[in-house]
């Protein structure tokens, strides 16, 4: 289906921009009303990743704060958790495949043990979704999205001493690679054809350009992607990608990036700790 007036009225979107002309709230409300209803999946896929956010934020506490961008509200999360206690295989549209894996798992104390946080197994659940979306578009975004994050995890394990098993998400050939490889180039020349570029934006010293040189990359990638899709759902989604970067960049300063760059690296080594407790723990018994 083509969106000839749709696409046609929507203002030029830069990397540099401060802020969009509306908010991403609004131009979502508005096109769950214009879209048509396949496409509507992939907005309500881009937009899951909220759900997880409000799914791991509503387990932990029933009253916590949930992100409005999410496509379930407060209510859906109450009876979605609900059925998911009660029934072993519930029919429910809202509960995405991965959503019910992840709840299987979730209080099961052995699993979480080896390592790896809850948020990250949940995100590389829901990138493995992602990754059998029948929009060829969104499924190459979401692969590429998925290896340049890892790769640049990657890197900081190496860097820190941390064990990238833990870390690295998802369950596709590149994750497979980097959860394994002592290469300098992490067996990926030939294979990642944007290895050297995030090599070389990884060295960057300043972690504000460094995230900006990044959603630099990935902005371009969709320009490229794009490029003859003139009036059709692919315009739109890459649209909507490209207003989570400028709407992701407008809380944040370099200092408060530097501070919630830190302390995700502590978080990190606080858990390789309690991890080595553990198996501490496992041989004196």
């Amino acid at each position: 289906m083509n969106y000839y007036c749709l696409i046609a009225g929507l203002p030029d979107l830069s990397p540099d921009d401060k802020k969009t002309t509306f908010t991403l709230a609004d131009f979502k409300n508005e096109l769950l009303e214009l879209l048509d209803t396949s496409d509507v999946e992939f907005l309500r896929l881009i937009f899951a990743q909220y759900d997880n956010q409000n799914f791991l934020a509503f387990l932990i506490d029933r009253d916590a704060f949930l992100q409005p961008l999410g496509n379930l509200n407060y209510n859906d999360w109450v009876e979605i958790v609900q059925l998911l206690k009660e029934t072993e295989n519930p029919k429910d549209k809202r509960i995405l495949p991965y959503i019910q894996h992840f709840y299987s798992v979730y209080q099961d104390e052995e699993f979480w043990a080896e390592g790896i946080s809850k948020e990250d197994y949940l995100t590389g659940l829901y990138y493995d979704f992602a990754l059998q979306c029948n929009n060829s578009f969104l499924k190459s975004w979401f692969e590429f999205s998925l290896n340049i994050n890892n790769l640049l995890t990657a890197i900081a394990c190496r860097k820190y001493g941390l064990n990238p098993h833990n870390y690295i998400v998802g369950s596709n050939t590149i994750a497979q690679q980097l959860r394994t490889s002592n290469a300098r180039d992490y067996g990926l020349t030939g294979t990642f054809e944007y290895l050297e570029q995030v090599l070389q934006i990884a060295e960057e010293p300043d972690l504000m350009e460094r995230e900006k040189k990044i959603d630099l990359l990935k902005w371009q990638w969709m320009d490229e992607h794009t490029f003859f899709y003139y009036f059709t759902i692919e315009k739109i989604l890459a649209y909507i990608l490209k207003m989570q970067m400028i709407e992701r960049w407008q809380p944040l300063t370099p200092e408060k990036g530097n501070v919630i760059f830190r302390e995700l690296i502590e978080k990190m080594k606080q858990s390789v700790e309690f991890e080595e407790t553990l198996q501490a723990g496992e041989k004196i018994r």
